[in-house]
């Protein structure tokens, strides 16, 4: 099972840009203010609100390199009520104010503080899965490009994601999806955060649609908390998959399918991987 801390850093990665707190930390890991402030400061070597301060002036950075037109509505994305309060707290952080950070254009000799991993080192045995011939499948929504060892950037895809829940057009179900692709181009993959949809017609410039064909799906349940999906994957392609006398399909790698049961908040409720298979 997951640590308390495994679990704080899966949902400060998941909520930062909101208005988290150390209570809300400790509440989700079911520890107080105190126990949790002690746990993570042993394990990671760093403060949850400095982390947590470190990842969203982290993040605010980024769009600044990137030139966002309105430092003060990355000031608020940030959770800054005003510009002199995140320039002074950036300058803290980085040395350099954000203004300077934005006419450069880049984050080249900055302290970044980048996620943490949290996947817990456990092992998982899953039984046989159920096979199921589906399709096609159409997901919309938003992705990222990640380096192929890079999983602890994703829950900020979600972060992302999550505004356009309720105004997606053509949402067919409640369920949400993880799709990954492309794992073998140049040492990468494509994650994307979405919902299952009739068609792509009515899409804005900011979502990314990606159609899969028909096909078999290899479909894995698993019940324990958000942060074993990298060791469910693992159980998956190293055990699950051989015993069960399948071989994995081309496209998509695999896909993470969240429905009622799962809470968003805490990571409990479980999910699923369905792997294509031939």
């Amino acid at each position: 099972m997951p640590t308390p801390v495994e679990k704080a850093i899966w949902f400060i990665e998941s909520h930062f840009a909101g208005n988290i707190t150390l209570d809300d930390v400790a509440k989700v890991c079911d520890l107080s203010r105190f126990q949790m402030s002690r746990l993570f400061s042993y394990a990671t070597g760093n403060s949850v609100t400095g982390y947590l301060r470190g990842r969203r002036l982290t993040e605010a950075a980024r769009a600044l390199a990137s030139d966002a037109p309105d430092i003060l509505a990355v000031a608020i994305d940030a959770g800054y009520g005003s510009h002199e309060a995140f320039s002074r707290a950036f300058r803290d952080q980085f040395g350099q104010t954000p203004a300077e950070i934005r006419g450069r254009g880049h984050l080249d000799g900055l302290a970044l503080v980048e996620p943490l991993r949290e996947d817990p080192k456990v092992s998982v045995r899953l039984p046989p899965p159920r096979v199921e011939a589906s399709g096609p499948l159409l997901i919309a929504g938003i992705g990222r490009r990640f380096a192929c060892d890079d999983f602890a950037g994703i829950p900020a895809v979600w972060q992302e994601f999550t505004p356009y829940l309720g105004a997606i057009p053509g949402r067919k179900s409640t369920a949400t999806y993880g799709l990954v692709t492309g794992a073998g181009a140049g040492d990468t993959y494509f994650y994307l955060a979405g919902v299952e949809v009739h068609d792509f017609a009515e899409l804005d410039g900011v979502l990314t649609g990606i159609r899969l064909p028909a096909q078999r799906w290899a479909i894995f349940r698993q019940d324990d908390h958000i942060t074993t999906i990298s060791a469910t994957i693992h159980a998956i392609f190293s055990t699950a998959l051989p015993e069960a006398g399948l071989t994995p399909g081309d496209m998509p790698d695999l896909i993470e399918r969240y429905g009622e049961d799962f809470d968003p908040v805490t990571g409990a409720g479980g999910f699923e991987i369905r792997v294509p298979v031939i």
